[in-house]
């Protein structure tokens, strides 16, 4: 394996106090939301911090892309909680070892880079979609437990939480605007939390979610039979949290690459994510992703190098061996309102102004990934379908623009000039061009403005040219590019078949 794989440059110029300022944000707003996920799968509130800890610390040091913030993500954990349910933590545990190890291997294979053929429709629709549930997620902490059907605050308590939150979200928008120096939304988190002491304010807390002190994460072996049943159980919720973890954790790095102007890694990123879940699942972790919430937060407080990420991860750790109970106080008003600015700064309201200019086809496919985003909360499926779709379109588009100029040579022979690719999607209308019983003893079909682009584009030559054979009529080919000719090579039909080049040879 290539030793880079593991080491990385530094920028010539660090700010460490950004990197410091910004890790510890990432701290705060990373630990009510590892132990929301954690709850809602079912699993101790320790099973998410741990998750963060080791998701945040292993991929901050051998991931693809500074600036990177991974953690316990919720879009990986909803996918193991069918699991978890029904056969048990332990079987969860496994589960997030084999997604490891499946992503892993996607970065040993280099696989990863496939991810930036992804539309740029999808990542408005992907960013959109996100930006709602997070906001969201946010709206749900006006209740007065996790739990789903748990009532709304109301009265004082709620006007309370309606205020911290506001003051917190006016503070993140106006300290910039005094100095860019702190992380505002760190200023604002202790603001508030300092407010509430003093004032001794009676509001939810993260106290209120759950209890975050523990001990070191601690190896264990996931306590399930290692047999070909345990495989078939676990490995269908294998494979779909590695696609989960995959696309959330690559469209994050394709943010993070346009944000800071550079590009990362996402071979290397996809292997860092993996060896992170292997390690949960053997250390009693959830498992999980790259987080974008988390990770806007930490560009937006300056952050740019590994460092933020790693302090953020070695806060955590430190929250859980001694600093729960001075977290455990924190108002959840202070990390909703940050997350809330998170949510607004995280939707591409760009998209708006860019409907009018847009084709409709891509409209249709931004308003469709967020969607499926808002209403399913499967980011993955969003993603896929998206794409999908927008190959379909693409298809078709280039189905229509396959056209035949005809006209003769000197010979009397007929010439069929062609114009744009032929693949699946135009082998009807390429057919619907040709006339045997018309045509001439000989016809010439000019491939310099075209090229066979798949088998179905050899499929359907063979059947036009066949038809002319039939008619006792012969076909000529002539200006195929090096990558038509390959194909044609493959298959026993075309050796009879006359392939002719001009000067203009579109092979050499």
């Amino acid at each position: 394996m290539s030793q880079s794989y593991f080491s990385f440059k530094m920028p010539k110029e660090v700010n460490l106090k950004n990197e410091i300022l910004a890790g510890l944000t990432v701290a705060m707003t990373m630990i009510p939301e590892s132990l929301s996920f954690a709850i809602l799968a079912g699993l101790t509130p320790l099973t998410g911090l741990y998750a963060a800890f080791l998701m945040g610390i292993i991929t901050a040091i051998f991931g693809g892309r500074p600036g990177m913030v991974s953690g316990g993500a919720g879009a990986t954990v909803v996918v193991l909680i069918a699991l978890a349910a029904l056969h048990g933590v332990e079987y969860l545990f496994a589960a997030v070892v084999l997604a490891g190890i499946i992503q892993f291997i996607v970065g040993i294979c280099k696989l990863g880079r496939f991810v930036r053929l992804i539309p740029q429709p999808v990542m408005y629709g992907f960013l959109n979609g996100l930006a709602v549930i997070i906001f969201m997620a946010q709206v749900a902490q006006f209740k007065t437990s996790t739990a789903a059907s748990a009532p709304w605050l109301t009265g004082k308590p709620l006007y309370l939480m309606l205020g911290l939150t506001a003051l917190t979200i006016a503070i993140v928008w106006l300290f910039p605007k005094l100095t860019k120096k702190v992380p505002a939304s760190l200023v604002a988190i202790i603001a508030i939390t300092l407010l509430v002491f003093s004032l001794q304010m009676d509001t939810k807390k993260v106290l209120d979610i759950a209890e975050v002190s523990g001990t070191f994460p601690r190896f264990h072996l996931p306590l399930v039979p290692f047999t070909w049943e345990t495989l078939q159980i676990i490995f269908p919720f294998s494979i779909v949290m590695a696609g989960v973890g995959l696309i959330e954790s690559l469209l994050t790095l394709n943010i993070v690459d346009e944000i800071t102007d550079t590009k990362g890694n996402s071979n290397r990123e996809a292997m860092a994510q993996g060896g992170a879940n292997i390690v949960n699942g053997f250390f009693g972790g959830m498992g999980g992703c790259a987080m974008i919430a988390q990770t806007l937060v930490n560009l937006n407080a300056g952050a740019r190098t590994r460092i933020a990420a790693s302090i953020g991860a070695l806060t955590i750790l430190l929250i859980i061996l001694v600093g729960g109970p001075v977290i455990e106080q924190i108002p959840m008003a202070a990390l909703v309102g940050v997350m809330m600015v998170v949510a607004l700064t995280t939707f591409e309201w760009v998209s708006f102004r860019l409907i009018t200019k847009m084709p409709k086809t891509d409209i249709f496919t931004l308003f469709l990934v967020t969607a499926i985003i808002i209403f399913s909360h499967n980011l993955a499926l969003a993603v896929l379908v998206g794409v999908i779709v927008s190959a379909l379109i693409f298809a078709w588009d280039n189905a229509k623009r396959i056209r035949a100029r005809k006209s003769w040579d000197e010979q009397g022979n007929k010439v069929y000039e062609i114009y744009g690719p032929l693949f699946f999607g135009s082998t009807t209308s390429f057919a619907e061009k040709f006339f045997p019983l018309e045509d001439p003893d000989k016809i010439i079909i000019d491939f310099k403005e075209s090229h066979l682009a798949d088998m179905s584009a050899l499929e359907i030559l063979r059947k036009v040219i066949t038809k002319y054979q039939e008619q006792n009529k012969t076909v000529t080919l002539r200006n195929l590019r090096a990558d038509s000719i390959r194909l044609i090579h493959n298959s026993t039909f075309f050796q009879d078949i006359e392939i002719e080049q001009t000067t203009n040879d579109p092979v050499a």
